[in-house]
């Protein structure tokens, strides 16, 4: 086991850790590929000691609640010496859609993880077993375990009872198998209209765990799948197909979030029933909940974000604003980053708020260390160095990562005129203010140290130049450089060749750290400064800088070259976090 999974040590951890001690799952056959206890007896004995799967729907694009989920899952069966599944709980064809199960697949790789190799292919969908998922609801049906029920949805409301009340029988409860066995297959023929039956299992109507008053299992539904197409009119509901598909697998833990505690009774129910039709064998996978991820300062249900996006509140799913995996891919994060949040947040059995300082703490941490610096002037005001020769100009350097020599160092020209940063210029100098004003000296990072000695203004009143005078014998790095002690070191870039950049601010999408809490409108929450777009002055070589291409602007926290946006020669950046958490005072960025 790795170190890190050494220092996140947790109860899902513990658990899997006491079946291996126990040799729980030693004795599980694996035939190559999903299957009952028949086909997997024809197996050798399992390779993977363990077996876990990330089973997404695919109705949406991923948010960072998942991107834990994706760490969970495959990073247990990387440290357990096992596999991680990737399955698609497709059972529902009215929202399901190819578009998102592309976006799945092309978030869990960017992520880091893969479940396939030169040994085995884990990419299943929930579809792939329709066949089976209907012939075991036959098999129910023959054993008395489920009937169909005819009553209208208001009925069944009525009849299901409440949080203190027992639910009552339904009228159709008693029909023999055979005749719920000759419905249901005339359900499958298409003979009855939606809403007309329902497959339900043959539980407790009086139990005090709603998931077990005889859940539906099976719903009449006439809408095209995206995979099977129209071969099907009857569709198996998730608490019925999700255990399923987990015993198909030979999934051992199969963990997932807090929600689902009270529906593990219905899971423990059905394998067990089906295991006595001697469908599986014993151990039977094993759920274990953890609670989900509630992230301050961000919103994760799908049908609020599919709201923002139609709306038009947001650009896109892949908005940098969006908790989106592609959204927080093009602000700038890096599957590294979001290893480390998921790593250092753990796991547990409570719901708790993650604060996104967490989040956003852990980009830096990644990016401080291998991001290469770069200059940027943002909010640009023309410094004309008035004894520098008109026309010449000079290399300066500094290095491409202060802590790593090794990575060389970067060149960028010096000349006459110099763009600075418009807060690095007072006409009258408050106290503690040691940048440019008339009359003091500061030195121009790696470059050379100025005195100022006046400013222009317009018809307004604005400042449109500050001029200097620059000491010859100065330039950093140049015997004697030391010599002249200043307080002030500010950030230039040079006018002639500086490159003229789309530049993105972005800030956190709500102002408020719970923007639906109590019932509000989240809408009402929506941070008005969490985007602000300029056109900054870069030092040269960021004009080549290619999609995904994360820097330090010194000063000004760390950027992305965007990219769906970045052309060849003319990247657009965003600001993927800046260097310190200014929203612990309250203020945004």
């Amino acid at each position: 086991m790795s170190e890190a999974a050494d220092r996140s040590s947790n109860f899902i951890r513990g658990q899997i850790e006491a079946d291996l001690a126990q040799h729980k799952h030693a004795q599980r056959h694996w035939a190559g590929r999903p299957g009952v206890a028949d086909t997997q007896r024809q197996g050798a004995l399992d390779t993977a000691r363990i077996r876990t799967r990330f089973p997404p729907e695919p109705n949406g694009y991923l948010h960072v609640g998942h991107a834990k989920s994706i760490c969970l899952n495959f990073g247990l069966a990387r440290d357990y010496g096992g596999r991680c599944h990737m399955r698609f709980d497709d059972t529902n064809p009215v929202k399901e859609d190819q578009e998102y199960v592309d976006s799945i697949l092309d978030a869990v790789r960017w992520l880091g993880f893969d479940w396939q190799d030169d040994q085995e292919d884990n990419l299943y969908y929930a579809s792939d077993y329709f066949d089976q998922l209907y012939a075991f609801a036959e098999s129910l049906v023959q054993a008395g375990h489920a009937y169909v029920d005819s009553q209208n949805a208001e009925q069944m409301r009525a009849t299901r009872g409440t949080l203190t009340e027992p639910g009552t029988d339904s009228p159709y409860r008693s029909r023999s198998p055979d005749d719920n066995l000759r419905l249901l297959r005339e359900m499958r023929e298409g003979k009855h209209p939606e809403g007309s039956h329902i497959l339900r299992a043959k539980i407790d109507m009086a139990s005090p765990n709603m998931n077990l008053r005889d859940p539906a299992l099976y719903r009449i539904r006439f809408a095209e799948h995206h995979r099977t197409g129209k071969r099907w009119c009857v569709y198996p509901m998730y608490d019925y197909a999700h255990p399923i598909s987990d015993a198909l697998e030979n999934i051992t833990h199969s963990i997932c979030t807090l929600e689902f505690a009270d529906h593990r009774p219905l899971y423990d129910w059905l394998l067990e029933r089906l295991a006595e039709g001697g469908f599986f064998e014993r151990p039977l996978p094993q759920q274990i909940e953890f609670a989900r991820l509630n992230l301050t300062y961000a919103i994760t249900s799908k049908r609020r974000l599919q709201e923002l996006v139609q709306r038009d509140l947001v650009g896109g799913w892949d908005d940098p604003r969006m908790p989106t995996i592609v959204g927080l891919r093009r602000r700038g994060y890096t599957p590294a980053s979001l290893q480390l949040f998921a790593e250092r947040i753990g796991v547990s059995k409570a719901d708790s708020w993650i604060d996104m300082s967490v989040l956003e703490q852990a980009l830096r941490d990644d990016l401080e260390v291998s991001a290469a610096r770069a200059v940027a002037v943002l909010d640009p005001l023309k410094l004309i160095i008035t004894n520098y020769p008109e026309g010449a100009s000079e290399p300066c350097s500094a290095p491409v990562h202060p802590q790593h020599p090794e990575r060389g160092r970067r060149e960028f020209p010096f000349s006459r005129e110099l763009w600075i940063e418009r807060e690095d210029f007072a006409e009258q100098a408050p106290k503690g203010f040691f940048r440019l004003f008339p009359g003091n000296r500061v030195r121009l990072r790696y470059g050379y140290v100025v005195q100022c000695t006046g400013f222009d203004k317009d018809a307004a009143g604005r400042i449109t130049a500050v001029h200097a005078e620059y000491l010859a014998d100065s330039k950093s790095g140049t015997p004697g450089a030391d010599l002249y002690k200043v307080k002030g070191n500010i950030h230039w870039v040079s006018a002639a060749h500086a490159f003229a950049a789309e530049v993105r601010l972005y800030d956190r999408l709500y102002a408020d750290p719970h923007p639906d809490a109590g019932g509000r409108d989240h809408v009402q929450s929506l941070n008005p400064d969490s985007l602000r777009v300029i056109e900054a002055q870069l030092e040269p070589s960021l004009a080549q800088a290619a999609p995904e291409d994360r820097f330090q602007f010194e000063r000004h926290g760390y950027f992305v070259a965007d990219r769906t946006q970045s052309t060849p020669g003319k990247p657009v950046f965003n600001r993927a976090v800046s260097l310190k958490d200014s929203w612990a005072s309250g203020k945004s960025a």
